[in-house]
């Protein structure tokens, strides 16, 4: 029997610092997100910087789009400070970056890193000029930048031309291929132009963003190629609910598996009042389930048969996940390694002493007809039988006396 492919060593690409988070290079791959407030509105960003920082966004991109916006931006930085959170800010820039950070240089300086996109930087000469503008500033204050390409923005005076060219080709390619040669070729090209202004290559990031699986996974591996450059990836419009976490775990699994990616956003569509942090969660459970990092531990439940006609092990998961990630800002200061710990939450006999051993600790909850009482492991041993109306509470005193047995004297 031939054992699944492991997962390839990551391209060796150039490490950028960004405030007090390092992308690219041997650093892990960075977890990221970005707000949807109105960035003049200066608490509310702040509360959900913070909220997002807190849940484990890395680094949190605002929009910056407007004087009012690029005014508040230094107000918002030292709010975070007051609230000793060091969350690297990302400025957001599309057709008027050069303006804002001019004429607003506090923005400019509280900034940790600019995200611009070349297709919304100007048109002929002007674009050349302003793209110049942005860069000299980021020069002067010492500023990584994300070259963003958007599939939905490209540079249309590149893609004209490359359109021109392919059509005198004794054998043109399809449209779609000049298309993802124009992304590429827009990032790659405006990255040249900003080192030669310059920007040096360790202040600098790629991404290429698409919206359509395939078709990020093509970009990516060909641009990978073509650069030593961190690059950010990303699905440019995951789409909401099941569908953005299918679609982003999809492409992004298969790049990181190639090595390909420095640091990932899921730009999942949040259902109206729901908390901005789900992206950041999804963006932390593909990195640990494909193995690249570890941020909580991790629970492994059944889904439920025949055997379980009763919710409580569904109820006793939700609750223990809850749980763990609650816990993980007070165990990650005190338990370093928890977030390695593997955790069982099963349903009945079938799987659940197997799992369970498998697990750190693990419980096997009585399924349909089964006796009333539930084995707890630890390590791949049982250690005692849980039975009555407070297996649940029992359950989680063993798990933290676990924690601090296990993790405590690290």
């Amino acid at each position: 029997m031939s054992l699944p492919p492991a997962l390839k060593s990551r391209r060796n690409s150039v490490a950028v610092k960004i405030g007090n988070v390092t992308v690219g290079g041997s650093a892990p791959v960075v977890v990221q997100s970005m707000t949807n407030t109105d960035t003049a509105d200066e608490i509310a960003t702040t509360i959900q910087v913070a909220e997002l920082y807190k849940a484990g966004s890395e680094m949190v991109r605002i929009t910056v789009n407007t004087a009012e916006a690029a005014a508040a931006v230094p107000g918002i930085r030292e709010r975070l400070a007051k609230m000793n959170l060091e969350v690297p800010l990302i400025g957001d820039f599309h057709f008027n970056g050069h303006k804002l950070l001019t004429q607003h240089p506090e923005c400019a300086e509280a900034l940790a890193k600019y995200r611009i996109n070349p297709g919304n930087v100007g048109r002929g000469k002007k674009r050349d000029e302003q793209f110049a503008t942005l860069i000299d500033i980021a020069c002067k204050n010492d500023k990584p930048v994300r070259i963003g390409v958007n599939w939905g923005s490209m540079d249309q005076e590149l893609l004209a031309r490359l359109m021109d060219e392919n059509a005198k080709l004794q054998e043109p390619l399809e449209p779609k291929q000049i298309m993802f040669e124009t992304v590429i070729r827009s990032a790659l090209e405006s990255a040249a132009m900003a080192e030669h202004i310059g920007l040096p290559r360790n202040r600098i990031i790629l991404s290429c963003k698409m919206s359509d699986v395939q078709d990020l996974v093509s970009v990516y591996r060909e641009l990978a190629k073509r650069c030593d450059h961190a690059l950010h990836l990303g699905l440019t419009e995951a789409g909401m609910g099941s569908k953005g976490i299918v679609a982003s775990t999809a492409a992004l699994a298969i790049l990181l598996h190639d090595g390909i990616g420095d640091t990932i956003r899921i730009s999942l569509t949040p259902e109206p009042g729901a908390p901005r942090t789900k992206e950041v969660i999804v963006g932390q459970e593909i990195l640990q389930t494909i193995g690249l990092r570890a941020f909580v531990p991790l629970v492994t439940a059944c889904p439920g048969c025949g055997r379980t006609s009763s919710t409580y092990f569904q109820e006793l998961a939700e609750r223990i996940q809850a749980y763990l990630r609650n816990q993980m800002p007070i165990w990650h200061a005190h338990y370093p390694g928890v977030e390695n710990m593997t955790v069982a939450v099963m349903g009945c006999v079938v799987n659940g002493p197997g799992e369970s051993k498998h697990a750190n600790i693990g419980i096997s909850l009585p399924g349909s007809g089964e006796s009333p009482v539930a084995p707890v492991y630890e390590d791949g041993e049982k250690t005692v039988t849980l039975k009555g109306e407070r297996i649940a509470e029992e359950f989680q005193q063993l798990l933290d006396n676990y924690v601090i047995r296990t993790y405590g004297s690290r």
